[in-house]
Order: structure tokens, then C-alpha cells, then sequence
């Protein structure tokens, strides 16, 4: 592996896939306010939030978990118009019963935004025992890249905000 260093040591250089990165985690950081800043959902199930017409994200009711702390969520989308890549990404929360809180995201898979209805899998692994069997809640979303300008800024196309049951797989 070939590696230089610039003459300018005390400033890092970021290419395309550190802004994207960069943009992604700053998207995620405002997805739990998302919901309240949209109007009554109308979309194919009540868990969807309407942003843009004929666009949606669902959650499935049930997803899993495994010992070793791997969750699978899944559900179904449809998106348009993206002139940028476009993603699913997920989160999940679930409260204890001495009523902490744990969240964290969970993978995230490509979008392609054709038009078409698609189902989504999302897989991420948390630290065993993390997440248990029973009720949690997802956070959904369809998230697009947009080139503005030369850079890639957030465009959310449907969220989703779903309580669920996880399952051991």
C-alpha cells in the first residue's frame, strides 16, 4: 500500500467519502426530531410520514435479534427522482424496565428510487445484550445525497417511526 503525506501536515484532507460520511452522521443526529416537524402521515401504512408525494417508508412489525447482538430490521419503500445515491437507514430504541433507554443505529442499504415498491434489510451488530427480545421502536428513513453545488447535502425523501417487536433470531 502506497501512502503520502502532505506538505501541510496540520490540515487533514477530506475527499468525497469523508463529506459523505460526514453528512450522513449529521443527518442522523436530526432524525428523532424529524417526525414532529411534518405534517398527518398519508402514506400505505400509519408508521409513514408523507414528505413527498407518492414516497414512503415502512417498518415491518417484527425484527430480530441474536445473541451476539445482531439486529435485523426490514420493511418495504418507495422513493423517486434521486439524482444523488440514496439510502435506508434505521434506528432502534428500546427501554428497560427500570426504564433506561438504549438506541443505536442499525446498518443502512441502498436505495434505488425508481418508482418502484422495494423491501429493505438492514443488519448491524450492537453489543451482545444491548437489545432483548420485546418491544422497541424504529426509526426509518430514506436519505439521498444530493450534489448541490459540488457537495453532497442530505435530502430526506419518507421517514417512518414504528414500535416493533424483536424476536431472538
Amino acid at each position: 500500500m502506497l501512502t503520502t503525506q502532505s506538505a501541510r501536515p496540520a490540515r487533514r484532507r477530506r475527499g468525497l467519502l469523508g463529506t459523505t460520511a460526514a453528512a450522513v452522521a449529521a443527518t442522523a443526529l436530526l432524525l428523532p426530531a424529524a417526525p414532529a416537524a411534518y405534517a398527518a402521515p398519508a402514506a400505505p401504512d400509519a408508521s409513514a410520514q408523507k414528505i413527498a408525494a407518492n414516497e414512503f417508508v415502512t417498518v415491518d412489525a417484527t425484527g430480530t435479534v441474536a445473541a451476539d447482538g445482531t439486529v435485523t430490521l426490514s420493511g418495504t419503500y418507495l422513493c423517486t427522482d434521486a439524482i444523488g445515491p440514496a439510502f435506508v437507514g434505521a434506528s432502534l430504541g428500546q427501554t428497560s424496565g427500570t426504564g433506561a433507554t438504549t438506541g443505536a443505529g442499525i446498518g443502512g442499504s441502498r436505495a434505488i428510487c425508481d418508482g418502484t415498491v422495494r423491501t429493505w434489510v438492514n443488519t448491524g451488530t450492537t453489543a451482545p445484550g444491548m437489545f432483548v427480545p420485546g418491544a422497541a421502536h424504529v426509526d426509518a428513513v430514506i436519505l439521498e445525497l444530493r450534489p448541490v453545488g459540488g457537495l453532497p447535502l442530505p435530502r430526506i425523501h419518507a421517514f417512518a417511526r414504528r414500535d416493533i417487536t424483536l424476536v431472538q433470531a
